[in-house]
């Protein structure tokens, strides 16, 4: 039995293995899954695999690695076949795990309080005082509840005799719970029979205590309180978890620029003002929270928050200084402190380490120095663990003058082997492969103070066999964790924000307070959604543009090539690269074909569709907490429109047409989640303020080119000027007849039902300020309504050829559309300053 899946499986003696017992038996919490495995063919199998990547690739999840070939953003590695933990181990090493939650919380209270731990000799003073972690400005801060840690995580590895061991802890802002719920989500689609049938524990219930917790623990003082979620950026490696997280616990994400402290309050920068943050769940590393009190050069801090904190006016999860804990040499003194103040004996022990601060570890880590791994005392040293037993004879000497210089900077631990699990192999034959894999363990601390252990976790895997090195900076993998139930399964891991009650002990009344307040979008929020709304429409524009050009440039005779020059002169005044005439020569066809793609395809070009591609993207993953699923999704795609896949030749012409379909496809689409899938809130507002403001910017453009052709070259151009304007059809529809003059410029400029037309614009512009104006108070901005009164002014038969005032009209005409786009620039300026850049806006008087 099983013979098809193991028979190539490489068990290693001097590991622990985690599907196979000794002797090469499967472990019983192993076989449903193997059963059912065994069952799918090799293809179905490597069709699952595939849509396990496909997934990650839709939902953007990724892990960012600077500098990394697969680019900044790399996509999560997430392997088939899950970590698999039984229901009776697990119960003993949660319990374990919440002991050393308690305990670490412990020890954070005594450092920045009584220190008693320091003045009875239990930790070593230069230890605590001798890092950065340690925040002076921080002790005597006494959080809410006196819970300095509300989630914490803990990196554990199984030895060869299977024993679980503390490789490391996580207390400032640890990583990686949204990681194991986006997983899990993954793979109850990859394989939802099996995690039905084997009655694996869902994480949900995780995430609704981490949000009750904050919610009930914030100092609001009676107002409903308002959470937020510090993210360091979109630049951070786990950038994406941090925007998963906010959208699945329903709390904005924010950045340290869009929040204040005024009158030692935290204040979220709104659309509307300025609103109270009561709570921050915070993914910023301590010393860059405030550069007021820690680091002075931090641009990701809020000034005077530490000053807040102090004075008990927001909950800051975890507390500022907990990055103390994270100091690997604390390891050696925590059984002797768990007994001290738990009064028990610490049920889950550190792998052996010594601090080469004290003399007696530094002489044992020297004598030793082949068996064990070195590693740095403190967090903030930049420095990958030193495996002894691989240094040869130059390299061992630097590292022992090393540790002679500053033995206070080095921790040695024992060289841990860790424990082995399967990975499905992606290339060549279908086969399992071993790889060394830790397990993260993520636990949260109730509103009571208690604490609860995620059911579940992040394994995350090395890279390449019997390499010990887990790190996903250097590559590694991920596992979905199954904590097996010992009855029925839970409910599944839907995709769903965490919801608060609605009813407390207040009743109805609380329930109404709930229900009228609204989280208001943040600036950062509302500015990124402006400017999604301008580069989908910018992409959409320029597509159309492009493929109504390009389409003309083959087969061209007599006065179709005159023609499709004029077409390119045009294209070169909207600002796009192409190659211009000289005094004795125009350039040749083939060399407008080629630049005519390279807008298409360069993302370097400073008019183009990549580009702007590439920054909607951008835009959209900075506010992906307010997209569905399926609008990221169909976002998440937009940037490999452009790809080319040809071969080393170049794009060719009907490779670029077939492009610029499938972006003018996506941005319909995109079009259509705005239309049909968002909420009417302010950032909608915001979004469809940035669609109009681009399309009336580029028909304005595009028709101030245009109107400066001669009358008889912008009639050979009515089709490409519909085409362009993604007018055809309504032009078809309307009038049943070849394109002609007037018509052409009606349906384009003066027809106020025509969404593609200046009129229209005009007239939207109008509409989506009023209702700005409405939510968000005095807006004086009436640029569209006295462009749609200059418009008013035409007479349609002045601006006929044969018009006696043909040419006064369409110098006033010009005029008009510069004035739009000089108009347009302007409400765009308004806009920033009045809503994007609010330092000095009111505080909000709504519901808070």
């Amino acid at each position: 039995m099983y013979r098809r899946l193991l028979e190539s499986y490489p068990a290693e003696a001097d590991r622990y293995d985690e599907m196979l017992e000794a002797g090469g038996r499967l472990r019983p919490h192993w076989r449903t899954l193997i059963d059912q495995l065994e069952g799918l063919s090799p293809e179905i199998l490597r069709r699952r695999a595939r849509e396990v990547r496909e997934a990650i690739a839709a939902d953007g999840v990724t892990y960012n690695v600077y500098a990394d070939p697969q680019g900044a953003n790399r996509p999560w590695e997430l392997d088939l076949l899950p970590q698999i933990i039984s229901a009776d181990e697990w119960q003993i090493l949660s319990a374990a795990v919440v002991q050393r939650a308690r305990l670490l919380n412990a020890v954070l209270a005594d450092l920045y309080g009584p220190q008693t731990l320091l003045s009875e000799g239990l930790l070593p003073p230069a230890l605590v005082f001798g890092q950065h972690g340690y925040l002076w400005p921080c002790r005597g801060i006494e959080p809410p509840a006196g819970i300095h840690l509300h989630l914490y995580a803990i990196d554990l590895a199984r030895s060869p005799d299977g024993h679980w061991w503390v490789m490391s802890d996580r207390t400032q802002g640890p990583s990686g719970a949204g990681y194991a719920l986006q997983n899990r989500q993954i793979m109850s689609r990859a394989l939802p029979e099996t995690v039905r049938d084997m009655h694996v524990q869902s994480l949900l219930k995780f995430f609704h205590t981490l949000h009750d917790s904050l919610n009930a623990l914030a100092p609001a003082a009676g107002e409903t309180p308002l959470v937020v979620l510090l993210t360091p950026g979109p630049y951070n490696e786990t950038y994406s978890e941090h925007a998963f997280l906010a959208h699945t616990l329903g709390f904005p994400l924010v950045e340290g620029a869009d929040l204040m402290v005024r009158g030692d309050m935290v204040y979220l920068k709104t659309l509307s003002g300025l609103r109270r943050v009561h709570a921050i769940l915070r993914r910023l590393d301590d010393d860059y929270c405030d550069p007021l009190e820690l680091r002075a050069d931090s641009a990701l801090g809020i000034p005077g928050l530490v000053q807040a904190a102090r004075l008990g006016n927001v909950l800051i999860a975890n507390s500022l200084g907990s990055g103390v804990l994270e100091s690997g040499a604390l390891h050696g003194f925590l059984p002797a402190i768990c007994q001290r103040l738990l009064g028990q004996p610490l049920a889950l022990p550190a792998v052996a380490s010594w601090w080469c601060g004290e003399k007696p570890a530094l002489d044992y880590t020297l004598a030793n120095l082949e068996q064990l791994v070195i590693m740095p005392a403190f967090p903030s040293m930049r420095m990958q663990p030193v495996y002894g037993h691989s240094l040869n004879a130059q390299s061992r000497q630097r590292l022992v003058e090393s540790l002679l210089a500053q033995p206070h900077a080095y921790v040695a631990q024992e060289w841990v082997r860790l424990s082995q699990a399967p990975v499905l192999s992606r290339s060549g034959e279908y086969r399992l492969m071993s790889r060394a894999v830790s397990l993260r363990v993520f636990v949260v601390a109730a509103a009571d103070g208690s604490y609860h252990v995620m059911p579940g976790g992040l394994t995350r895997v090395a890279p390449r066999q019997r390499k010990d090195v887990v790190s996903m900076q250097q590559g590694g993998a991920s596992k979905d964790v199954w904590v097996l139930s010992p009855v029925r399964a839970e409910a599944g891991d839907a995709v769903a924000p965490a919801v608060a009650p609605l009813e407390d002990g207040d009743g109805r009344q609380r329930t109404l307070d709930f229900i009228r307040s609204t989280v208001d979008i943040s600036s950062h929020a509302g500015e990124n959604l402006f400017w999604m709304g301008r580069y989908a429409e910018r992409c959409d524009n320029l597509a159309h543009l492009l493929r109504a050009t390009l389409q003309r440039s083959t087969d061209l005779q007599g006065e179709v090539r005159e023609t499709f020059y004029q077409l390119c002169e045009i294209c070169r005044g909207l600002g796009i690269a192409l190659p211009a005439a000289s005094a004795t020569a125009r350039p040749t066809v083939a060399a407008l074909q080629q630049a005519l793609i390279a807008a298409i395809a360069d993302p370097t070009a400073s008019v183009g569709i990549a580009g702007n591609l590439r920054h909607l993207h951008h835009c959209g993953y900075q506010v992906r907490e307010h997209l569905s699923l399926d609008n990221w999704q169909a976002l998440n795609r937009m940037p490999g429109l452009t790809t080319d896949s040809s071969g080393p030749g170049g794009v060719t012409p009907a490779a670029a047409l077939y492009m610029l379909n499938n972006v003018i496809q996506a941005c319909v689409g995109l079009a259509g989640h705005a239309l049909d899938d968002m909420t009417r809130d302010e950032g909608w507002h915001f979004l469809m303020l940035g669609r109009h403001i681009e399309r009336m910017t580029h028909l304005a453009a595009l028709f101030s080119q245009f109107l400066l052709l001669p009358a008889e070259r912008q009639n050979r151009t009515l089709p490409w000027l519909l085409e362009s304007a993604n007018s055809v059809v309504t032009y078809r529809v309307r009038y049943r007849r070849a394109p002609e003059w007037l018509p052409v410029l009606h349906l384009l400029i003066f027809d106020v039902s025509n969404p593609h037309g200046i009129a229209f614009q005009f007239h939207m512009l109008e509409r989506y300020l009023s209702d700005i104006g409405e939510q968000l108070g005095t807006l004086n901005m009436d640029t569209p309504a006295h462009l749609s009164a200059l418009l008013r002014e035409f007479e349609l038969q002045d601006l006929g050829h044969d018009s006696l005032f043909v040419a006064d009209a369409h110098a006033r005409l010009v005029q008009l559309m510069r004035d739009a786009i000089g108009g347009a620039f302007s409400l765009s300026d308004e806009l920033a300053r009045h809503f994007f850049t609010p330092l000095n806006a009111p505080v909000s008087q709504g519901v808070s």
